[in-house]
């Protein structure tokens, strides 16, 4: 059986598991059979994705991260280097709690920096960019840079991932954004 992804050897892929063309599956990573991944992913080595996982198109999940069940990656989210998703708030050894998992959601053009957690049952907004080593504890706005432990909005980032300053206005594509209500837009979006 021809393959429309490149998978590495090493890499375990197991069967009934949907994967976009143009993936690359790298090292000693493993996808489950239920998990659903869109075209052009790039799972570094060492990833592992859960069997209720959906992940979107142009999604690049560094090396050493694991996608729970109940996560949601929209298109184009970068996951950094051994960052971490949870799916219970209370765990403990002694109880099971698989039918406690919560959902989360990374929406589109978002970036979870290396070593960042978030936990469970929250929603990072759209081209939100979370800090290396920052915990996340509840939903993040759209474009809002988050910091620190737990996480707190420290400023907020451009389409293109860049740190705004005072003028709002973005550095790499000149574009100019206001805020409004507490959320950033484009000036001239309609």
């Amino acid at each position: 059986m021809s393959l429309n992804y490149y998978k590495h050897e090493t890499a375990i892929v197991d069967e009934g598991a949907k994967i976009g063309s143009d993936c690359k599956v790298w090292h000693w990573a493993h996808i489950c059979a239920g998990a659903e991944i869109g075209d052009n992913c790039v799972f570094g080595q060492n990833v592992f994705v859960g069997n209720k996982v959906s992940i979107g198109r142009q999604v690049k999940i560094q090396n050493n991260v694991s996608v729970y069940d109940n996560v949601t990656l929209e298109d184009d989210v970068f996951c950094g280097p051994s960052m971490v998703f949870t799916n219970v708030t209370n765990p403990r050894a002694h109880i099971e709690r698989k039918d406690e998992f919560k959902n989360t959601l990374v929406k589109k053009g978002a970036t979870l920096g290396a070593n960042c957690t978030i936990l469970c049952g929250n929603t990072i907004g759209e081209y939100a960019m979370v800090a290396a080593g920052a915990v996340v504890t509840k939903d993040v706005s759209a474009h809002a840079l988050m910091a620190g432990v737990p996480a707190k909005q420290i400023g907020w980032v451009s389409h293109a991932g860049e740190v705004l300053g005072e003028d709002l206005v973005c550095p790499r594509t000149d574009n100019q954004y206001i805020v409004d209500n507490q959320k950033l837009t484009l000036k001239n979006e309609d």
